[in-house]
């Protein structure tokens, strides 16, 4: 893999990572057409996940400090209560990803078909999202100032477990993590700003849960002659990725998910098809 391989697939994971088509799903894209083997090391997947993981936090930071402050602070407040909406809405995808931890990795490996299909899946889900506008909240104008409760009051406990589910099912190549998590959260009535707040901040413990365990198991591994294309990829994804987070924000506050249900369509029959040639 040369540095323009790198940035490119570095600025795939930035957008693809908050728009709804799945981050996975066009990385396998990627590296299929332009016939990069990189499935044996998996220090570049690592080293992008963490890229986009910081531009959630950098976009977010308001919003994780009063979450961090109630969480320490241990006291049953709304920053609290949130907490533990995130910690449940991990549990689905942290127990699949441990359990069938070899099985998922297996599924990562130039998989066009599966890819396609899940494509389709995606596109479903974002088009139903759209569809049944009955049961979409008004969608009020997004204020990085107000606060935790006002941001997430229409966030149950029980639709975290739901939320959380939608993300344990995208981790499948070609399901779109935010596409299937925010869809879920606005089929279950949560505002619009609010589901997508939710789910651009549940994965933030998550993938620096997966970092840290490739950490320990020795999976992150670097090459000096390695550095440089890295450090593109990571930069390429950082920067791109705080564009398409806020980008995200406003595309579904303003009910444009069709349009990417219809992109996710078309790609997956692409793929459908190039499976077959």
């Amino acid at each position: 893999m040369d540095w323009l391989e790198a940035l490119i697939l570095g600025i795939i994971q930035g957008l693809t990572e908050y728009l709804p088509v799945s981050s996975s799903g066009h990385i396998e894209l990627g590296k299929y057409l332009m016939n990069i083997k990189i499935e044996e090391n998996t220090t570049f997947t690592v080293v992008l996940h963490f890229a986009t993981v910081l531009s959630t936090i950098v976009v977010f930071w308001k919003d994780i400090a009063d979450i961090l402050k109630g969480l320490f602070q241990f006291k049953n407040n709304e920053a609290f209560q949130f907490s533990v909406k995130v910690v449940l809405s991990m549990i689905p995808a942290a127990v699949i990803g441990i359990v069938f931890n070899d099985q998922i990795e297996n599924l990562f490996n130039g998989n066009i078909l599966l890819v396609g299909l899940m494509l389709w899946l995606t596109a479903l889900l974002l088009f139903f999202a759209e569809w049944d506008k009955t049961k979409l909240l008004n969608s009020d104008a997004i204020d990085s100032t107000i606060s935790v409760k006002e941001q997430f009051n229409h966030v149950s406990y029980l639709n975290a477990i739901w939320i959380g589910i939608a993300q344990a099912i995208a981790i499948l190549p070609g399901v779109s993590r935010s596409g299937a998590t925010i869809s879920t959260a606005i089929l279950l009535n949560v505002n619009r700003s609010e589901a997508a707040r939710f789910s651009f901040l549940m994965v933030i413990p998550l993938i620096m849960g997966k970092v840290a365990k490739d950490l320990l198991d020795g999976k992150f591994s670097m090459q000096n002659d390695e550095t440089f294309n890295m450090l593109i990829g990571f930069v390429a994804a950082f920067l791109v990725g705080i564009i398409a987070c806020k980008w995200m924000l406003n595309i579904v506050k303003n009910g444009k998910l069709v349009y990417f249900s219809i992109y996710c369509f078309i790609v997956g029959a692409i793929a459908v098809s190039y499976s077959f040639i």
